[in-house]
């Protein structure tokens, strides 16, 4: 089943496989892809579904250094080099839109731009500037009204920037604790306003911004990864995230979207999403359903015959083997990633990873 083709909404996909999004920190100039991003994509190509790596599509929300944006005409061009290349190779690819709201430093903003976020708390930890190494997170400014209308504004315009880039659709990325999950997690979004304070209050924003981004491209072109139960930037699992996470996906589900994408991080340590949570959420979801987190070419296998998701996503497997589908279907082993170069400028542990075709 994972070789076999699958019709996601209007998008046909050669296999099952997708690449997960993988932020690779290669957008040195002004956050604009490059020529090299394109090389890494196109590589990667005979996945079913590329998913990019996050990108902003607001100045607000560039955290990371390095990381690529889609809200200019510049940023545009960049994307065509990458769609481009995937297209012509065979290839369909979304890009994964993501604000990193509080999950951010002052260093990696562009001018004028400043850190967001649903409450004024801080995220926990540091994170990497180019300018001053590794720093706490800059305390954010809690969101008005004005501020969550100009951030959908936002992800509205950066989806009708993806289809004008050439991307096949858009992924949201509520997960990981970014400003979606920000909203989403009782944890982190201290709001007692409409967009907070309760279950429907916490999945107001991301539902107004699906809707927003459909409204502009068509529901059938629009995505959302979610990671419920996840730990990352000072979420975790709170009271009633279950029945809050069953009751945004039905609304989803009721939009007509393109899939839903579950991460599981448990793999990497994080508490797992309970399997009956993940039964419950693909049995509200009309459309097709992705999973996420620690499988390989025969657990992706076995998740399809056993009719859990339609798509399974895989992450590091995809970074440092460019033809992992072949090597799947050969069962052949696989390079091992070097996470030294994770995030560094250049090529060397990004395009030169070895094929089996040399």
């Amino acid at each position: 089943m994972l070789f076999d083709t699958f019709s996601l909404r209007a998008t046909q996909l050669n296999n099952r496989a997708v690449m997960s999004p993988l932020t690779r920190s290669r957008a040195v100039d002004n956050n604009t892809p490059n020529s090299l991003m394109a090389t890494y994509y196109a590589q990667r190509a005979t996945a079913g579904l590329i998913i990019t790596e996050g990108t902003s599509p607001s100045p607000n929300g560039l955290g990371y250094a390095r990381i690529p944006g889609l809200f200019n005409d510049t940023h545009v061009q960049g994307w065509k080099l990458v769609t481009d290349a995937v297209h012509a190779k065979g290839g369909k690819i979304v890009v994964q839109l993501m604000h990193t709201g509080r999950v951010a430093h002052a260093a990696n903003l562009p001018a004028g731009a400043e850190v967001l976020g649903p409450s004024a708390d801080i995220c926990p930890g540091e994170m990497w500037t180019d300018s001053q190494s590794s720093q706490p997170h800059t305390p954010p400014r809690a969101m008005t009204e004005v501020d969550i209308k100009a951030a959908i504004d936002e992800y509205a315009a950066a989806a009708r920037l993806a289809i004008e880039a050439g991307f096949d659709g858009i992924e949201l990325h509520a997960a990981n604790g970014y400003l979606l999950e920000q909203f989403l997690n009782a944890n982190v979004n201290r709001r007692a306003d409409g967009y907070g304070g309760t279950g429907e209050g916490r999945n107001r924003l991301v539902l107004e911004v699906a809707r927003a981004a459909a409204q502009v491209i068509g529901a059938e072109r629009v995505g959302i990864r979610l990671s419920p139960h996840g730990v990352f930037n000072g979420t975790g699992a709170f009271p009633g995230v279950d029945e809050q996470y069953v009751a945004l996906v039905k609304e989803l589900s009721a939009l007509g979207l393109m899939y839903v994408h579950v991460l599981d991080h448990s793999a990497m340590g994080a508490p797992p999403v309970p399997a009956k949570l993940k039964t419950d959420l693909r049995a509200v979801f009309s459309g097709p359903f992705m999973l996420a987190g620690g499988f390989d070419g025969a657990s992706a296998e076995q998740a399809l015959i056993e009719r859990h998701a339609d798509l399974i996503a895989m992450g590091r497997a995809f970074l440092a083997n460019p033809d992992l589908v072949d090597r799947m279907r050969r069962n052949a082993a696989l390079n091992e990633p070097d996470p030294g170069t994770f995030y560094t400028p250049g090529a060397k542990g990004y395009t030169d990873y070895p094929s089996l075709a040399g």
